[in-house]
């Protein structure tokens, strides 16, 4: 490779990382929509008294049934109506981080007394896509978010567009290389990258391994959705399961997503939009670091190859499917571990085959505390893939999706999540739909009788 084309590739992977891995606080699909409403009050400039939004079909999926931070509620009417009320719009995906608790009831206040509806936006030709409408005495204000969590579209207040993107621009626009990063790269020039950029561009990625370790501690001490970690670790206590570095990753990765979709107000560092997603890429990585007494710049190189792999493996996919990315970023973690362990190109690309052998299958059915059980099972496939891969042992590409090469294993997936799961995905949701619409009957009864 070119020393040039070496360099234009390097500065693209640090801007990758850079605006892939960001502080998240809560779930992103409802802090999508509480910062579509935060910038739309805004916009109002008066306090908000009622509250009208849509979605695109897929965050209505991963909105539904996760905890946002500081209510102690589930929902995507409660992201809402706290973005309204107390959210910071110039905050990104930490929107919620620094909401009063005052905002937090007057939010509950609005929820409770019907003033906050959330609807899916039919049709809606973006994956990812959130809309505010919100009203005061006097006025209303509108806010569109589409394509990425934090892309604002178009902006409105009280019949007057203050700002509309133009789709034409987008269209016409022939840089190619910026909208697709990763058209001509391959795994190993994330590897490569990974283990000889100067220290000085990178090191912004231990702030990785400061915050989802914290979220990790924060999810050991205290109980948060299905307390995965805390239970894994009673179960050591009791002796039904060893102490050793498999469960350890289990048990630090699990307890980060048990505390982040359990409510925590801390910031998850984020990969490719998801909290969950740069746990996966972090905690393996970070135990594994741990175990081998490896120093700063080792764990900062681990982190770096595998957020990246993490965000080469997801750039492929639309923003939301029904493939859990969970399993796309621990195939990061694979990766980082594999380099920790051996030093090896070859064991990083095994270990990755034996991932989408292995994994491949498990379904995005939306954010909620179960995700912390994919995180684990995750990294736990990650970690015996890595130890499969040093005896020189991986899923064969004459085996299922899998290829020899690991650049055409990851294509194989990637047009089964952007093809083919698009159906189950339709299914998915139809499927979440429909308990809803029953759930919604039975409180009703309950109300009448």
């Amino acid at each position: 490779m070119s020393q040039n084309k070496n360099s234009h590739l390097w500065s693209q992977f640090v801007r990758q990382l850079r605006e892939g891995v960001k502080p998240a606080v809560g779930c992103t699909e409802p802090i999508s929509l509480a910062l579509a409403a935060a910038k739309a009050t805004a916009l109002l400039g008066e306090p908000v008294v009622r509250v009208e939004a849509w979605v695109s079909p897929n965050l209505m999926k991963n909105g539904m049934g996760v905890t946002v931070p500081g209510t102690g509620m589930a929902g995507l009417p409660i992201a809402a109506a706290l973005g309204a009320t107390g959210g910071d719009p110039e905050a990104g995906l930490e929107v919620l981080l620094k909401a009063s608790a005052d905002a937090v009831a007057q939010a509950k206040t609005l929820v409770a007394q019907g003033k906050v509806t959330v609807g899916v936006k039919a049709p809606c030709e973006d994956v990812l896509y959130s809309e505010a409408k919100v009203y005061s005495q006097s006025g209303y204000a509108i806010v569109s978010i589409a394509r990425e969590h934090t892309h604002v579209v178009r902006c409105e207040c009280n019949g007057n567009v203050v700002f509309e993107e133009d789709k034409s621009a987008l269209t016409n626009n022939c840089e190619c290389t910026d909208e697709k990063p990763f058209t001509d790269v391959c795994a190993e020039d994330i590897y490569n990258f990974a283990l000889n950029v100067p220290v000085s561009e990178i090191e912004f990625m231990l702030n990785a391994a400061r915050l989802n370790g914290a979220l990790s501690e924060e999810g050991l001490q205290n109980t948060y959705g299905l307390a995965i970690g805390r239970t894994l670790i009673l179960q050591q206590e009791k002796g039904l399961l060893g102490k050793d570095l498999l469960n350890e990753i289990m048990i630090r990765a699990s307890a980060a997503s048990d505390a982040r979709m359990g409510g925590a107000v801390l910031p998850a560092m984020s990969n490719s939009g998801s909290g969950n997603q740069g746990i996966a890429a972090t905690l393996p990585v970070m135990v594994v670091a741990e175990f081998i007494k490896a120093d700063d710049e080792t764990l900062l190189r681990a982190l770096v190859l595998s957020h990246l792999m993490a965000i080469y493996v997801h750039s492929h996919f639309p923003p939301l499917s029904a493939l859990c990315a969970a399993t796309t970023a621990s195939m990061g973690a694979a990766a980082g571990m594999a380099w920790l362990l051996t030093k090896d190109f070859t064991t990083v690309s095994m270990s990755i085959n034996s991932m989408i052998g292995d994994i491949s299958g498990i379904i995005c059915d939306g954010a909620s505390n179960s995700c912390a059980m994919k995180v684990s099972s995750s990294a736990a496939s990650a970690y015996k893939a890595v130890l499969m891969a040093m005896q020189n042992q991986s899923v064969a590409g004459t085996d299922g999706i899998v290829s020899d090469d690991v650049d055409s294993s990851i294509a194989n997936l990637c047009a089964l999540a952007s093809r083919a799961m698009q159906h189950t995905d339709i299914q998915i949701i139809e499927i979440m739909e429909e308990k809803a619409r029953r759930n919604a009957g039975e409180k009703k009864q309950a109300v009448n009788i």
